[in-house]
């Protein structure tokens, strides 16, 4: 992994997380317990905080950033679909941000919400939980079943069943 300390502040890594070694970890970042950071992640605690909570996953190309003197919060079991942007905003626990979905500044989504794949969250927007957040701009579609829940649920384990697999047989072969 690529830890990098700015301005005197070095990222936190939970030792039960795995972060990939092509990932870019900068500054002020905090990775708590059985986290997944993917290939290609970065997250950039240069300007201000973000804290990764437990048992969240960062897929493949994602962005986390934040602005001047904010926090990026990803609350317990977040779900962070490949190539997404999280910029300053909170995720509540047990949510998930689809594939190359974007989530702007101030945004909270609420706990087991599902923002759908591609889909653009506007700065500020307080989505209620447990609903599908889908377009551009994101709105709310409906709510989400329970089944639907606990997909997104069985998902979110998977990816730290992949944390502990990495940590224990990852191995670099090309040198």
């Amino acid at each position: 992994m690529s830890l990098f300390e700015f301005n005197g502040i070095r990222p936190r890594v939970d030792a039960t997380a795995y972060v990939h070694p092509s990932a870019v970890v900068i500054g002020d970042v905090t990775i708590g317990p059985r986290c997944y950071i993917g290939p290609h992640a970065s997250l950039r605690g240069d300007f201000g905080a973000i804290v990764v909570g437990e048992g969240s996953n960062v897929q493949d190309g994602c962005v986390l950033h934040v602005g001047i003197r904010e926090t990026c919060r990803l609350g317990t079991n977040s779900h962070v679909g490949h190539g997404a942007i999280v910029h300053g905003a909170t995720l509540e626990p047990d949510t998930m941000i689809g594939m190359n979905a974007v989530v702007m500044d101030g945004a909270t989504i609420g706990a087991t919400t599902i923002v759908a794949a591609c889909a653009f969250v506007k700065a500020g927007l307080d989505v209620p939980p447990g609903v599908l957040l889908a377009g551009v701009p994101g709105r709310v579609v409906r709510r989400l079943s329970d089944a639907e829940i606990d997909a997104k649920a069985a998902g979110t384990r998977i990816y730290q069943r992949l944390a502990e697999d990495c940590l224990r047989t990852m191995k670099r072969l090309d040198g």
